[in-house]
């Protein structure tokens, strides 16, 4: 895997609260990170002006709100987050069949009409800060992770949605189901050697892409390193790329 190829698979989370410490990061870690994560502790705390002003400049941003309500609800958010000009967003497939095809379906009437792509919409399944002992005993879930991530993924698909969002332990059995076209986005990725924090289900980078993922998303380990960029490098060094 050349460095173009890395970088195009790497999504780095900014999880930080100021504007100023995004921004720094982003420049920081453009030449390095296809993509930026833009989560609810950012967006809450400086709002879309800075999703808007970072797409202007070219950034590509996955706004990871991770929508779920009723379907006229989300189709509506879901043609604000077109108008932002963000590259991919996220809603929880447990919203249900309808409320993913609203998502969808109205993200590309406004992008249509607007004259721009429309954003990647990708479902998530099942946190990754959530275990098997928690998926049975809190939520109230029967059976394995697996397969109610799995059949999560084919309901997303079949809804038209791009891809999911789901550990790389899932990956590999998400992407028999699907097919070689469907994105599997991973968040839960901890290079060789650092803290898992309060993810449960975590694997390397190299691990991610050999199960099949097709994005990784690598936040504290890059974004809280003593030098981001050299902990970026790292990760891109780990997933193959000829850094």
């Amino acid at each position: 895997m050349n460095i173009d190829e890395g970088r195009k698979k790497l999504i780095v989370a900014l999880d930080v609260e100021s504007r100023e410490q995004a921004l720094d990061l982003v420049e920081q870690l453009k030449p390095w990170a296809g993509m930026f994560k833009i989560g609810m502790r950012l967006f809450y705390s400086q709002g879309p002006a800075l999703v808007e002003g970072l797409c202007r400049r070219g950034v590509k941003v996955f706004l990871d709100l991770k929508l779920h309500d009723i379907p006229n609800t989300v189709s509506q958010a879901a043609r604000i987050l077109a108008r932002l000009g963000v590259a991919m967003f996220n809603v929880h497939a447990a919203g249900g069949r309808a409320m993913m095809r609203a998502a969808v379906e109205s993200c590309r009437e406004e992008s249509t009409a607007l004259g721009i792509p429309r954003p990647l919409v990708i479902a998530v399944t099942v946190l990754t800060s959530i275990d098997q002992p928690a998926f049975n005993r809190e939520l109230g879930l029967s059976g394995p992770i697996l397969d109610r991530v799995v059949a999560w993924a084919l309901l997303a698909k079949e809804c038209g949605l791009d891809g999911v969002v789901a550990s790389a332990q899932e990956a590999a059995a998400i992407r028999q189901s699907c097919g070689p076209d469907f994105l599997i986005v991973t968040p839960g990725i901890r290079p060789a050697g650092a803290a898992g924090g309060d993810q449960k289900r975590i694997v390397t980078p190299a691990g991610a892409l050999a199960a099949g993922a097709s994005h990784l998303v690598v936040g504290r380990p890059i974004i809280a390193a003593p030098d981001p960029v050299e902990a970026a490098r790292a990760v891109l060094d780990e997933m193959g790329a000829n850094v």
